[in-house]
């Protein structure tokens, strides 16, 4: 039934799409160079939710010499079925954002063709499995571009507008090189920069003693076991519930305030005036907006909360942060805190993550030259926020903007759709709630810049245009 009703839907897709096919032939001049075998429009790094959104909307806008490559085996893209422990999605569930607005390709439509519109109402929030089984029958559907198994390791700028990207994986062509004019940066949450782990962590512990909660953990193996969790934030909790359904015998979440957060900005932040238009705002409004938004610790979801705590393994202890961390002779993780000393057979990190181009490996011949808010603006005395400093200043469509003038030429053709976006646009790349109003600013920022590329070859093809189409006749002619 359900295979039925969803094949139904992609047929009525694929209708609907076609009756809005206008106009319907590619447009972009194939660009050729001597070095290159190939080279692609666009390369989308990063097939998860937004990776995938860009390449439909890119192929919507007839762009069609493009490639999205994902360093994950096919289906598991993004953190859905790999790190994200939380049982639902944390937004609501009418968000759109990857349909572009056609309303079959919405999540809601997916959902509403296997369990009707009943099963659409009692629907709470959209189960995190469900979500990523979605992606794939969008994927699927649209039949999009993707490359798996194919790892981002350098960007080599060319000449302006032409890139070599060095790739590895087994996916990745023999050569190990691939060639674009413009490159997106669609890698999710940690795509501007990386997990962070405290360094008084890092370097007390074995790396088999910690792990953060981006990564993969073993649950199944801590089973009967005692850990600790660094943190207060949504993660924390939603690794909390997880590992206790997976058979840990006690969780015990720390945090340093002395009590959890209650107010999440994004809530405030999630509507149609602010996703659309926060970007549009000066900079000292930018800056005041994400500064207060850094400062303020996203609090678990209720859900969330009560679902950990109806363990009775679960422990959370509010104002007391870790003061030392040690490993013991029989290999335990040994906590110093306000309230007492505790032992763990494994210590779970979620500090949430830090953003600077400097520490992401395939920006390393260029994140010098990229300009960030510490070069553009200014902050009045006593508002400097260092986590926001560091965030790139990207321009209007998401594009990297030169530190100086002479490095444009370097990153002309580069934007970073990745959390990195927040300081310059708010809740919008790898932010589901604004990936509506986001992708359309990247898609027209991407195709703009391949119109004036090439507008030269265009009105000289203009200017030599002469096929007929008129084919009527009258006396004389």
């Amino acid at each position: 039934m359900t295979d039925n009703a969803l094949a139904r839907l992609t047929e009525r897709v694929r209708h609907d799409l076609a009756c809005i096919n206008y106009p319907h032939r590619e447009w972009v001049t194939r660009r050729r160079h001597r070095d290159a075998d190939h080279i692609y429009d666009v390369v989308v790094v990063g097939g998860g939710q937004c990776g995938l959104t860009i390449a439909a909307g890119l192929l919507r806008e007839k762009v069609g010499n493009i490639l999205v490559i994902d360093e994950n085996p096919a289906g598991t893209e993004g953190p859905w079925v790999t790190y994200a422990r939380m049982v639902t999605l944390r937004t609501a569930k009418h968000l759109t954002g990857p349909d572009l607005g056609v309303p079959s390709l919405s999540f809601r439509s997916f959902w509403e063709a296997q369990h009707g519109t009943a099963g659409w109402d009692s629907l709470d929030k959209i189960p995190r499995e469900e979500w990523m089984r979605y992606l794939r029958w969008f994927r699927a559907t649209l039949d999009l571009p993707v490359k798996n198994g194919v790892r981002l390791d350098l960007i080599e700028p060319f000449e302006r507008g032409l890139f070599r990207l060095q790739v590895s994986g087994e996916g990745a062509p023999a050569t190990g090189t691939l060639w674009a004019r413009k490159i997106v940066l669609a890698t999710g949450i940690q795509g501007g920069g990386e997990w962070h782990v405290p360094g008084f962590i890092a370097e007390s512990l074995p790396r088999s003693l910690y792990a953060h909660t981006a990564e993969a953990v073993d649950y199944d193996a801590l089973a009967g076991q005692r850990i600790g969790i660094l943190g207060g934030g949504a993660s924390a909790f939603d690794n909390a519930q997880f590992a206790l359904g997976r058979g840990v015998a006690e969780a015990h979440v720390f945090i340093r305030k002395p009590a959890l957060p209650r107010i999440n900005p994004i809530r405030f932040m999630e509507n149609a005036g602010f996703l659309h238009h926060f970007a549009d705002l000066d900079d000292a409004a930018k800056y005041r907006g994400i500064s207060f938004f850094l400062n303020h610790s996203q609090p678990p979801t209720n859900d969330t909360f009560r679902r950990a705590s109806a363990y009775p393994g679960f422990h959370f202890h509010p104002g007391a942060p870790w003061q030392q961390v040690a490993a013991t002779a029989d290999g335990m993780a040994e906590v110093t805190t306000p309230i007492g000393v505790f032992r763990f057979a494994k210590l779970i990190v979620s500090t949430g993550m830090l953003t600077d181009a400097r520490l992401r490996p395939e920006l390393k011949l260029l994140a010098a030259r990229i300009a960030t808010w510490r070069d553009r603006y200014t902050p009045p005395p006593g508002e400097a926020n260092p986590l926001l400093d560091d965030h790139p200043y990207l321009g209007p469509s998401f594009e990297f903007l030169p530190r100086e003038p002479d490095d444009e030429p370097l990153l002309y053709g580069i934007f970073a759709f990745n959390y990195s976006a927040l300081a310059s646009h708010g809740l919008s790349a790898s932010a589901l709630s604004g990936l509506k109003y986001a992708a359309p600013k990247l898609i027209a920022g991407i195709t703009r810049q391949l119109f004036i590329d090439d507008h030269q070859q265009t009105l000289s093809d203009l200017l030599a245009y002469n096929t007929p189409e008129f084919e009527g006749s009258w006396p004389g002619a």
